[in-house]
């Protein structure tokens, strides 16, 4: 994401919506004991937590501790596995294949991170395909995992078919989101982190949360007709890919998802296009013999495999510093870095709390009920 989710942006100030502040380490600390009433192992449902509190923290409200409730659901029908074992199963000097085990994503995910930097660290360059997986929440927070080490990492996954492909009206694709993260030097790093749809589905989900209207760019309605309902993907409605219509450049975006589709779905021996296996309750998943899972791509680069690394940082800054300060529009209106709303967003909110709006913080209260779990929040 570009830019911090206007809706989450301001859920905690529009009148009339009632929200709940909680410190990072208080529901950081409240979602691992979830993870771990599920059965999920201590170390990994510390893994689980920090990536849903690192969405909370950037401003990605859709992808937080809100997903919490579709994970047990899941775990409840059998779709995910407490205690996976994911393992590689094909791999070179540079490459390898995992199979998640119908685990959490969220974990094996980090996992499959892991293993790609450590291949770069050997020989330059390491990529991982995972299949067999669950929804792995935001795509930023592996890529960034590179950063660590003065790496490009990379991230990609498919997801739920909610997307229709240019000129269609059938869900076929998923919002299958690309994330790139690029060191710098004196400066954050650049974090390219979006979805190949116009809008991702949790961007529906809040705005139904808030009682407001989407914009007709987003979704159309079964028969294929633009809507403003934020609940039309559960009426048999579609995304939009990104570009929304073919002037638009859809096709664009539909050729981006296409490519997130093939390298984590085809390539892994994943689920692919209407098979891969919907995290949203509204979908049913198919039987079908055409991959296993949900399936995930991961990459990373050492820098100095191009060219020494201050060298580089040095580019780096000068390019964020070029672009801004490119001419303006308006002069009120600064020229915002990929990445940059979203680490002003975890400043603020480690600082300040995370905005839960009510009905995600009711759907908590349900889950402490169910696990006897005390909300103290």
């Amino acid at each position: 994401m570009w830019a911090i989710d206007k809706f989450a942006e301001t859920n905690h100030r529009m009148e009339g919506i009632e929200y709940h502040n909680v410190s990072e380490n208080t529901l950081r600390a409240w979602a691992e004991k979830v993870f771990l009433a599920m059965g999920v192992k201590q170390e990994e449902a510390v893994m689980a937590a920090n990536v849903l509190l690192a969405a909370d923290l950037r401003g990605i409200d859709s992808h937080g501790v809100a997903r919490l409730p579709g994970y047990v659901r899941l775990w409840k029908k059998g779709r995910i596995k407490a205690e996976a074992i994911c393992k590689v199963v094909h791999e070179t000097p540079s490459t390898a294949t995992m199979d998640a085990d119908a685990g959490l994503g969220l974990v094996a995910s980090q996992k499959a991170m892991k293993l790609a930097i450590e291949k770069a660290k050997n020989v330059g360059s390491g990529w991982v395909a995972v299949k067999n997986s669950n929804h792995f929440g935001i795509a930023g927070f592996y890529s960034m995992m590179a950063l660590e080490e003065n790496m490009i990492g990379w991230a990609m996954t498919n997801a739920s078919p909610l997307v229709a492909p240019t000129h269609s009206k059938q869900a076929m694709l998923g919002t299958n989101p690309i994330a790139v993260a690029f060191p710098a030097g004196k400066h954050r790093p650049v974090v390219i982190d979006l979805a190949t749809s116009t809008a991702a589905n949790g961007k529906l989900q809040i705005a139904e949360r808030l009682g407001k209207n989407i914009p007709t760019s987003w979704a159309a309605d079964k028969m294929g007709v633009p809507s403003d309902n934020p609940q039309i993907l559960k009426k048999g409605g579609v995304l939009f890919p990104l570009g929304s219509s073919l002037d638009g450049g859809s096709h664009k975006g539909f050729g981006l998802s296409s490519m997130v589709d093939l390298f984590s779905g085809v390539l892994s021996g994943g689920g692919f296009g209407p098979f891969v296996p919907p995290f949203v309750d509204f979908l049913e998943p198919k039987i079908t013999p055409h991959g296993t899972g949900i399936g995930h791509f991961f990459g990373a680069w050492r820098v100095d495999a191009f060219r020494p690394l201050e060298e580089y940082k040095a580019a780096m800054d000068t390019w964020i510093d070029e672009f801004k300060n490119a001419a303006r529009v308006d002069e009120n209106q600064p020229i915002i870095i990929p990445g940059e709303p979203e680490y002003d967003s975890a400043d603020k909110r480690a600082k300040d709390g995370i905005p839960l709006v009510d009905n995600v913080y009711e759907n908590l209260k349900v889950l402490s009920r169910e696990f006897n779990i005390e909300l103290n929040f």
